[in-house]
Protein backbone atom coordinates (compact mmCIF):
# COMPACT_ATOMS: atom_id res chain seq x y z
CA UNK A 1 0.00 0.00 0.00
CA UNK A 2 1.16 3.51 -0.81
CA UNK A 3 1.86 5.57 2.32
CA UNK A 4 0.02 8.64 1.08
CA UNK A 5 -3.02 6.55 0.12
CA UNK A 6 -3.01 5.09 3.61
CA UNK A 7 -2.77 8.58 5.10
CA UNK A 8 -5.76 9.81 3.09
CA UNK A 9 -7.87 6.78 3.96
CA UNK A 10 -6.88 6.96 7.63
CA UNK A 11 -7.73 10.67 7.72
CA UNK A 12 -11.30 9.86 6.74
CA UNK A 13 -11.65 7.98 10.05
CA UNK A 14 -10.27 10.76 12.26
CA UNK A 15 -12.73 11.63 15.01
CA UNK A 16 -11.17 13.84 17.63
CA UNK A 17 -11.55 17.45 18.79
CA UNK A 18 -10.51 20.08 16.24
CA UNK A 19 -9.34 17.69 13.53
CA UNK A 20 -7.11 19.74 11.25
CA UNK A 21 -5.92 22.06 14.01
CA UNK A 22 -4.95 19.75 16.86
CA UNK A 23 -1.52 18.10 16.80
CA UNK A 24 -1.69 17.42 20.53
CA UNK A 25 -4.38 14.73 20.34
CA UNK A 26 -2.59 12.47 17.84
CA UNK A 27 0.70 13.01 19.69
CA UNK A 28 -0.82 11.73 22.92
CA UNK A 29 -2.49 8.86 21.08
CA UNK A 30 0.82 7.93 19.48
CA UNK A 31 2.49 7.78 22.89
CA UNK A 32 -0.31 5.60 24.25
CA UNK A 33 -0.25 3.15 21.36
CA UNK A 34 3.55 2.93 21.36
CA UNK A 35 3.29 2.16 25.06
CA UNK A 36 0.88 -0.68 24.31
CA UNK A 37 3.37 -2.15 21.81
CA UNK A 38 6.17 -1.86 24.36
CA UNK A 39 4.04 -3.49 27.07
CA UNK A 40 3.22 -6.47 24.87
CA UNK A 41 6.89 -6.94 23.99
CA UNK A 42 7.88 -6.60 27.65
CA UNK A 43 5.45 -9.36 28.56
CA UNK A 44 6.99 -11.61 25.90
CA UNK A 45 10.29 -11.27 27.74
CA UNK A 46 8.70 -11.75 31.17
CA UNK A 47 6.14 -14.46 30.45
CA UNK A 48 7.18 -16.24 27.23
CA UNK A 49 10.94 -16.47 27.42
CA UNK A 50 11.31 -14.02 24.54
CA UNK A 51 9.35 -16.22 22.12
CA UNK A 52 7.09 -14.29 19.74
CA UNK A 53 4.36 -16.78 18.94
CA UNK A 54 2.25 -16.20 15.79
CA UNK A 55 -0.83 -15.09 17.75
CA UNK A 56 1.20 -12.46 19.56
CA UNK A 57 2.76 -11.27 16.32
CA UNK A 58 -0.77 -10.82 14.97
CA UNK A 59 -1.70 -8.79 18.08
CA UNK A 60 1.43 -6.67 17.65
CA UNK A 61 0.56 -6.07 13.99
CA UNK A 62 -2.76 -4.60 15.10
CA UNK A 63 -1.07 -2.39 17.68
CA UNK A 64 1.52 -1.26 15.14
CA UNK A 65 -1.36 -0.34 12.87
CA UNK A 66 -2.70 1.90 15.62
CA UNK A 67 0.75 3.50 15.94
CA UNK A 68 0.78 4.08 12.18
CA UNK A 69 -2.69 5.64 12.32
CA UNK A 70 -1.58 8.15 14.93
CA UNK A 71 1.67 8.89 13.05
CA UNK A 72 -0.39 9.60 9.94
CA UNK A 73 -2.77 11.87 11.87
CA UNK A 74 0.09 13.83 13.40
CA UNK A 75 1.73 14.17 9.99
CA UNK A 76 -1.57 15.44 8.57
CA UNK A 77 -1.95 17.94 11.40
CA UNK A 78 1.54 19.25 10.60
CA UNK A 79 0.89 19.44 6.86
CA UNK A 80 3.28 16.58 6.08
CA UNK A 81 2.73 13.51 3.95
CA UNK A 82 3.85 10.09 5.15
CA UNK A 83 5.82 9.78 1.94
CA UNK A 84 7.76 12.95 2.76
CA UNK A 85 8.36 11.78 6.33
CA UNK A 86 9.62 8.40 5.10
CA UNK A 87 11.90 10.00 2.48
CA UNK A 88 13.36 12.42 5.03
CA UNK A 89 13.99 9.54 7.42
CA UNK A 90 15.77 7.45 4.78
CA UNK A 91 17.89 10.44 3.77
CA UNK A 92 18.82 11.07 7.40
CA UNK A 93 19.78 7.42 7.89
CA UNK A 94 21.80 7.35 4.66
CA UNK A 95 23.70 10.42 5.82
CA UNK A 96 24.43 8.82 9.17
CA UNK A 97 25.54 5.62 7.46
CA UNK A 98 27.92 7.53 5.19
CA UNK A 99 29.36 9.35 8.22
CA UNK A 100 29.39 6.13 10.26
CA UNK A 101 27.19 7.69 12.94
CA UNK A 102 24.27 5.26 12.94
CA UNK A 103 25.17 4.41 16.54
CA UNK A 104 25.32 7.00 19.25
CA UNK A 105 22.86 9.66 20.26
CA UNK A 106 21.68 13.07 19.18
CA UNK A 107 19.24 14.15 16.49
CA UNK A 108 21.82 15.83 14.24
CA UNK A 109 24.74 13.38 14.31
Amino acid sequence: MDLNDYQLQARSTARYPQVGANPIYPTLGLCGEAGEVADKVKKVLRDRGGVFEPELVDDLALELGDVLWYVSQLASELGLTLDAVARLNLAKLAGRASRQTLGGSGDHR
